[in-house]
């Protein structure tokens, strides 16, 4: 079975669960040539720790069962995608409004600045250049099909 057939039928075993905790969506599914499956789960208001436990092991039951991996040998990760993980979903970009973005475009140049708005086919940031009364704030709509990668930037 190709590894492209086992995240199929992988996501399809996670989309049924998801179907039961609408707040909770799979970013991603990864497997690694160990038979090492990382699943990348968000939500809307976050991912609980006791929340990652539980589809853990909702999951491993799953694929056990299903005879992905004839053997049976096979590890499985379940997290959120983490703060230094690009954005790849709508549904990221709409619950990280009001947060602090790096946006890398198709041309490799750089913007940063508050994420103000989504639609599905752009996002507004505010950017802020300059320092006191010389600071000047402007808002720049972005198309997705200019964005290469968004990352959350966490300011201390």
């Amino acid at each position: 079975m190709s590894t492209q057939t086992q995240i199929e039928q992988i996501t399809g075993i996670i989309n049924v669960l998801l179907a039961t905790e609408p707040a909770f969506f799979c970013v991603a599914v990864n497997i690694k040539p160990t038979q090492n499956i990382k699943i990348f789960l968000d939500g809307d208001e976050g991912l609980p720790i006791e929340k990652c436990v539980y589809f853990n092991r909702k999951l491993y039951q799953h694929i056990s069962g299903a005879g992905i991996f004839p053997e049976g040998e096979f590890s499985l990760e379940v997290s959120s995608p983490g703060v230094s993980e690009p954005l790849k979903l709508h549904r990221q970009y709409v619950k990280n409004i009001g947060r602090n973005v790096e946006v890398v475009f198709t041309d490799d140049t750089i913007k940063e600045g508050v994420l103000l708005a989504v639609t599905e086919q752009d996002i507004l940031i505010e950017q802020t250049t300059g320092k006191g009364k010389k600071a000047i704030t402007q808002q720049i709509l972005i198309p997705f099909t200019n964005i290469k990668t968004t990352t959350v930037q966490i300011k201390f």
